[in-house]
């Protein structure tokens, strides 16, 4: 893990989860298991809370492939997020068709530096759907 995330890791654990560096309250620890090797990893992700679902984004900054944190999700969706000062268990799935659509263009409202993003990869960023398992 980068120095980086774990300076934000460090930082959102120690602030509950709010006013976590540039993402505000926006930000949860996505714990994922590994596709190939089984290891379970935390990435800090900004979050776009969507009514029934939160939404996090695989644009790795615009780079040309997709984040090993997605790979890992679609190969083992059920997972856990920390957000806020909660630990969740979260079934992830990938977003597609119309509903892809509609989603984006309300990320990107809200957060449009993932718009940016887009304009420096030929790819689609995929966009990701953290439902609860509770609910």
């Amino acid at each position: 893990m980068s120095d980086w995330n774990t300076a934000i890791i460090e930082q959102f654990r120690a602030q509950g989860g709010k006013g976590v560096a540039q993402f505000g309250d926006a930000l949860l620890l996505l714990h994922h298991t590994g596709a190939r090797t089984g290891t379970v990893r935390v990435n800090p992700l900004a979050y776009y809370d969507d009514g029934d679902r939160l939404v996090i984004v695989a644009s790795k900054a615009g780079a040309p492939q997709n984040p090993d944190w997605f790979f890992n999700v679609r190969a083992n969706p059920d997972t856990t997020i920390e957000i806020g000062s909660e630990t969740v268990e979260v079934r992830a799935a990938e977003i597609t068709g119309d509903d892809y659509e509609q989603t984006w263009a309300r990320v990107t409202a809200a957060m449009p530096g993932f718009a940016d993003y887009q304009t420096k990869t030929a790819r689609r960023i995929p966009l990701v759907a953290l439902h609860r398992k509770n609910e």
